[in-house]
């Protein structure tokens, strides 16, 4: 019986559901778990993030050409129904999903992890690695991370909404090559995406379209906001909400002038620390 991980990235959604499954992966420790990836390319990365073994499936569909009737699995995706979820709980002997959908329902067979959703058989609370709880000296005023991923090139279609705001920029894995030429002239300046631990961290604002990067510098110190790209889903403003992070959904230049303009007076709350808990309760119903 053996215990597989499987998360949804690639170029056309981003790499936070990776960076969490890395998260929580990394916290499990010695524990014999394999990588699921439906993108190839982050798959062959996954050893510089901490996963001693990945591999890539393409779609959700193949993950039985891989995984065994009554193996483990831990979900992290939103590529699910009602149908499949049925067969995965059947076809699975531990299934523990991991949902960021604030109306999800969970599945009678099913073990769940929401920001969210409470009650017997799920866990309430967010991954954050604690590295990022420890002080780092914050050395950049402000940042934007749009996202690791930017296929429709959106980013360069609104660039001016952020010119002028003295904000340095923090480049994506899925990024094109040499998408930044067409990005430079409105950020004072460029970081590369091997930089993402350095620059969250070391940041004392992080604008971001990524859900986790707002959690990790919230963690840091930061005063993180939140910039709700159309192409996401809009899960998280409950949870950023009641942290008292700006959301923003709109490119407009002035609105986020005056939101980070008005830092210092916002109300934020502390990020959840719960990864050890998290943890705890993977490792409870894994039987490990």
């Amino acid at each position: 019986m053996r215990l597989f991980y499987y998360v949804h990235t690639g170029h056309r959604i981003g790499l936070d559901r990776f960076r969490r499954a890395a998260t929580i992966i990394r916290a499990l420790g010695d524990v014999d778990i394999t990588l699921l990836s439906s993108d190839f390319r982050i798959a062959s990365a996954a050893r510089e993030y901490g996963i001693k073994r990945a591999v890539g499936v393409d779609v959700v569909r193949n993950i039985p050409q891989i995984a065994h009737n009554g193996d483990k699995i831990i979900f992290d995706s939103a590529e699910i129904n009602t149908v499949m979820l049925d067969d995965m709980t059947r076809y699975f002997s531990t299934f523990i999903r991991i949902s960021d959908d604030p109306n999800d329902v969970k599945h009678p067979d099913e073990l769940l992890v929401s920001p969210y959703l409470e009650g017997e058989g799920v866990f309430t609370g967010v991954a954050v690695d604690n590295a990022w709880f420890e002080p780092k000296e914050k050395s950049i005023e402000r940042v934007l991370f749009f996202g690791d991923d930017d296929y429709e090139e959106d980013l360069a279609a609104h660039q001016q909404a952020f010119a002028g705001l003295d904000l340095e920029l923090l480049g994506g894995f899925y990024w094109f090559y040499g998408y930044e030429n067409k990005l430079k002239e409105c950020f004072s300046a460029f970081h590369d995406e091997e930089a993402y631990e350095e620059v969250i961290a070391g940041s004392k604002t992080v604008v971001s379209a990524s859900p986790q990067a707002v959690l990790e510098n919230l963690a840091g110190g930061g005063k993180p906001v939140y910039l709700q790209r159309s192409d996401y889903p809009t899960d998280f403003i409950p949870l950023f909400e009641s942290l008292g992070i700006p959301v923003l959904t709109t490119h407009d230049k002035e609105k986020l002038s005056v939101v980070l303009s008005g830092l210092q007076s916002q109300n934020y709350q502390n990020c959840p620390k719960n990864t050890d808990n998290l943890v705890t309760f993977l490792k409870q119903n894994l039987d490990l």
